[in-house]
């Protein structure tokens, strides 16, 4: 018979039997969220790295029917795998031997013959030792000195923010940065499956009025229009959340744009996917699905220049391309085919003597800012004048939608891809010849004449019943006559 002390030994045994799998389980799969010079990741191990609070997950993987290798990191708290950020998508692993490793201050990616595939690239003089990389709960993998705790930007050596792949997430910044003259942008996959770099990416103007463009190789598909003070130009019918809170930064120092998400749990991210779609997703939870809420281009009047220059487009109209009013098509066959691309022509061209004015369009995306000059410190008063006195000047607008309107762009020479919107969208005032404004000057003074003398008639026509009436009622009242009572009548109403 068992003693009972023999039991409670192999029980305990057992238990710390248990106890030193699961550690050893732990170790050889999943690390903290820190990763040190005398650490390795390799594929063979399945070990990964943590963020702080498990949001975020970095290690390697393989596309499916791929014999790649890739290090990215991915959401951890979504049951769908979704990848954030690549390092070596240019540069993958060919099979499953790879490491991550810090190597002289540089985080490197060496393959099964120790060669590097992919590396920091900091130089001996921008950091020194000890240093540590660690993936933060916002999914930036970072490289930074050991005795840098409070994980301030400032004091990162490297990070994954600065160089990402196909999605903007929440606190990173896309755009250009003249400290380190970094131009960070998004770059799609290849496909679906295939992380490697594909045909579609953003570019940023910087001079001027900024604005993004989506791009496949060297053609402009797609753009934002530019910063309103509240939202991008081309985004003027997008419902706001009252959960993220929008930035754009313009200065001599740097021009971005980034986001921020003020609730907890929830992840959203803006995805250029592999077919060229600019999206803006959130998880549902309940679905345990990614939701699209926002995206373009979503039809033909997002392409650019759809209606060439003077033209504008609007998709509750056919065809969807109108010229501005002044201007007319400038080529019929072209536009009776519904090729609208060669846009719209003066009717008349502008004298710039004074004479000259403004149509007001309303509800629009303003058209490219290439050929733009701003000064946000006038008034749309100001910016017309302005624009009258340059004789090369031919539209502008305020550069902030807010408390009304302010500032002033102006754009010189032709303007192009330009947006109507069912609601939403901004003024834009566009120099007309005085010729052509006469007509709708004419049909505001018929309109003004109309008026006054329907409002004449009316009136006349009022005072004419009002007299009518005025006699009726004189003629309607009778004037009493006195009651004579004589005695036959009195006799005549008394019966027995």
């Amino acid at each position: 018979m068992i003693s009972v002390s023999t039991y409670y030994n192999t029980y305990t045994v057992v238990l710390m039997v248990i106890f030193l799998v699961l550690i050893l389980f732990h170790a050889f799969s999943v690390s903290a969220n820190s990763f040190s010079a005398t650490e390795s990741l390799t594929i063979s191990s399945n070990k990964t790295i943590l963020s702080r609070s498990e949001i975020f997950e970095l290690g390697f993987f393989n596309p499916p029917s791929s014999s790649r290798w890739f290090l990215g990191i991915w959401y951890k708290k979504v049951s769908t795998r979704t990848y954030v950020w690549v390092a070596n998508r240019d540069n993958p692993l060919l099979n499953s031997s790879g490491t991550l490793n810090i190597s002289d201050n540089n985080l490197v990616i060496f393959d099964q013959s120790d060669k590097p595939v992919w590396s920091t690239n900091l130089t001996e003089g921008e950091v020194r030792s000890p240093v540590v990389a660690e993936l933060l709960d916002n999914g930036n993998f970072v490289l930074r000195h050991l005795n840098n705790t409070n994980n301030n930007p400032d004091g990162f050596l490297w990070q994954s923010f600065d160089f990402p792949t196909d999605t903007l997430m929440p606190e990173m910044r896309l755009g250009w940065d003249h400290k380190t003259g970094r131009d960070r942008l998004l770059r799609s996959w290849k496909t679906p499956d295939d992380p490697s770099s594909g045909d579609f990416f953003t570019k940023l103007k910087t001079k001027g009025f900024p604005e993004f463009y989506v791009c496949s190789k060297d053609s402009i598909i797609y753009r934002s229009g530019p910063w309103n003070g509240v939202r991008f130009s081309s985004s003027a019918e997008t419902k706001p959340l009252d959960y993220i809170i929008y930035n754009f930064t313009a200065t001599n120092e740097e021009v971005s744009y980034s986001y921020l998400i003020t609730k907890t749990n929830i992840y959203e991210r803006v995805r250029l996917s592999s077919a060229g779609l600019l999206e803006r997703l959130t998880w549902i939870e309940a679905a345990q699905s990614w939701k699209q809420l926002w995206y373009s281009p979503k039809d033909l009047c997002d392409n650019y220049k759809e209606c060439g220059s003077y033209g504008y487009c609007d998709s509750n109209t056919s065809p969807i391309c109108n010229c501005i009013k002044g201007f007319g098509p400038g080529n019929e066959q072209p536009w009776t085919l519904r090729d609208d691309s060669a846009g719209c022509v003066r009717k008349t061209r502008l004298s710039c003597d004074g004479r000259d004015g403004f149509v007001r369009l309303k509800k629009m995306k303003l058209p490219d800012t290439t050929a733009t000059t701003v000064d946000r410190g006038i008034g749309l008063k100001e910016c017309e004048e302005r624009c009258l006195k340059d004789c090369n000047c031919t539209a502008f607008a305020n550069t902030d939608i807010r408390n009304g309107g302010s500032g002033c762009v102006i754009w010189t020479g032709e303007i192009f891809d330009i947006k109507n919107f069912a609601k939403g969208g901004q003024d834009l005032f566009v120099r007309l010849a005085a010729a052509d404004l006469e007509d709708k000057r004419t049909k505001k003074r018929n309109i003004i004449l109309g008026l006054s003398i329907g409002v004449s008639i009316l009136l006349l026509l009022s005072f004419i019943i009002f007299s009518f009436w005025k006699r009726k009622q004189k003629q309607s009242i009778a004037i009493p006559k006195p009651i004579v009572t004589t005695q036959d009548s009195i006799m005549n109403e008394v019966v027995i």
